[in-house]
C-alpha cells in the first residue's frame, strides 16, 4: 500500500427550497442562486429538481473547519433564499410536497436522468449529504470501503431525517432512503477486493446500459469518480450543522481506522450481503429509536448499544487526532435528544400542523455556528 493518506474531509449538502409564508416546496432555484454565487461561487450549484440547492465545503483538514465552512455555507444560502421569499430548510424530505409541482432543472446531466428514470426522477425530492475523505491511493480506498460496510446501516441511523412524505408520516425514519433505493445499482457495495474489481465492474454497467458513467454508481459509499477520495451518500442531509460534523467526524475516523487494517492485512469482515441489505433496512425504519443489527455479532441490539460499538471501534483513532471529545460528546447529544427523524415527529405531535414543522426545520437550518457546541457534561 501507498503512504499514509492526508485524510482531509469535505462536505456536500442539498437543500430544500420552501416559501417562507407557506413552508410549500417551490421552484426558485433560479431566483435564488445569482444572490448565493456571489457571496459562494461554485460552492453553491442547482440540483436535479428546481425546489433544490446544494452547497460543498473547500477541503477541510479539521472538525473546526468543517464547522466554520457549513455556517458560511447555510448562512450566505439562507441570505440569498430570504431575498426571494424563500428559506432553505435541511431534511431528506419535504413533509407534504407534491412532485409534480416540481420541474427538473433544465441541466444536460439532470435531463439526462429525467429521459433514462422518467417517473422516478420526477419523485426524488429528496436531500442527501456527502462526506469525501481524501484516500489518494486507488488500491487503499477499495480497502477502507470493504471495510467500512459493516457501519453504513448505524450511520444513518444516526442521520435519518425524512420521516414524512407527501403528507403522511412514512412509518420510516430516512424514508429518503426508501425512495432512493427504486433506482438502479445503490445500496451497499459488494466486497471488492481489488481496484481492478471495481473497474471490471464500472466497465460491464457501462457496457450493458446499466448506468451512463461510474457517477451513475449510487452506492452508500464508492470511490468518487471526481475526487480521488471516498464518498460517502448514506446519511440524509443533516438537520443542523451540530449533525453534519458528527457525521464528518465519525465517517473521517471510520475511514482512518479502516486503512490501518487494511495495511495491517486484517481480513474484511464476512457480512453477507442480504445480512447486510437487512440492516440497512431496518435503520432506514426505526433510526434510533428501535434495533438496530449488530453485524459483527449476527443479532439485533438496541440501537444505542451499537452506536456505541461504532464509537468504540473509531475511539483509538479519534482520540489519536484529538477529535474524541468533540465527536463523542456529539453523538451522546444525538442520541440524548433522538435523530432528526425523531425531532420531526415530536414538532408534529406537539402542533399537529406539518406547516409549523417546515418552519420549525427552516429554523434550525439557519442555526448559526459557534464553535464546537457539544462538550462532554
Amino acid at each position: 500500500m501507498s503512504t499514509r493518506p492526508s485524510f482531509t474531509v469535505g462536505v456536500e449538502e442539498e437543500y430544500l427550497i420552501v416559501d417562507a409564508v407557506t413552508g410549500e416546496l417551490r421552484p426558485r432555484a433560479a431566483s435564488v442562486l445569482p444572490a448565493a454565487r456571489e457571496a459562494l461561487g461554485e460552492q453553491v450549484q442547482p440540483e436535479l429538481s428546481t425546489s433544490q440547492i446544494e452547497v460543498e465545503t473547500t477541503v477541510c483538514h479539521t472538525l473546526d473547519e468543517v464547522r466554520d465552512e457549513l455556517g458560511r455555507l447555510r448562512g450566505e444560502v439562507a441570505s440569498a433564499a430570504g431575498q426571494a421569499g424563500s428559506r432553505v430548510a435541511a431534511s431528506g424530505s419535504h413533509p407534504f410536497a407534491d412532485w409534480r409541482e416540481q420541474p427538473i432543472t433544465q441541466k444536460d446531466r439532470y435531463l439526462e436522468l429525467d429521459r433514462s428514470f422518467r417517473l422516478l426522477a420526477w419523485e426524488l425530492l429528496i436531500c442527501g449529504c456527502h462526506v469525501h475523505v481524501a484516500v489518494e491511493d486507488h488500491e487503499d480506498a477499495i480497502g477502507v470501503i470493504d471495510r467500512c460496510r459493516p457501519w453504513l446501516p448505524t450511520l444513518l441511523a444516526l442521520s435519518a431525517n425524512s420521516p414524512f412524505w407527501q403528507g403522511v408520516d412514512s412509518g420510516y425514519c430516512s424514508y429518503r432512503t426508501q425512495v432512493f433505493d427504486r433506482l438502479p445499482v445503490t445500496g451497499s457495495p459488494p466486497i471488492l477486493g481489488r481496484r481492478s474489481a471495481y473497474d471490471r465492474l464500472v466497465e460491464e454497467l457501462v457496457a450493458t446500459g446499466s448506468m451512463a458513467d461510474p457517477t451513475r454508481l449510487y452506492w452508500d459509499v464508492r470511490p468518487s469518480a471526481r475526487f480521488p477520495t471516498v464518498e460517502f451518500r448514506v446519511c440524509d442531509v443533516a438537520l443542523t450543522i451540530d449533525e453534519a460534523v458528527m457525521a464528518a467526524g465519525l465517517i473521517r475516523a471510520l475511514v482512518r481506522t479502516c486503512h490501518a487494517h487494511a495495511t495491517a492485512g486484517d481480513p474484511v469482515p464476512p457480512v453477507h450481503p442480504e445480512v447486510l441489505r437487512s440492516a440497512r433496512w431496518r435503520a432506514s425504519r426505526d433510526g434510533l429509536d428501535g434495533q438496530l443489527v449488530d453485524l459483527a455479532a449476527g443479532q439485533a441490539r438496541p440501537a444505542s448499544e451499537v452506536v456505541e460499538a461504532l464509537l468504540a471501534f473509531v475511539r483509538g483513532d479519534l482520540e489519536d487526532a484529538g477529535e474524541w471529545d468533540e465527536v463523542s460528546a456529539l453523538v451522546a447529544q444525538t442520541l440524548a435528544r433522538g435523530n432528526g427523524a425523531h425531532r420531526q415527529r415530536e414538532v408534529v405531535e406537539r402542533t399537529g400542523s406539518l406547516v409549523e414543522l417546515v418552519e420549525w426545520i427552516a429554523a434550525e437550518t439557519a442555526v448559526a455556528a459557534s464553535p464546537r457546541r457539544a462538550r462532554p457534561a
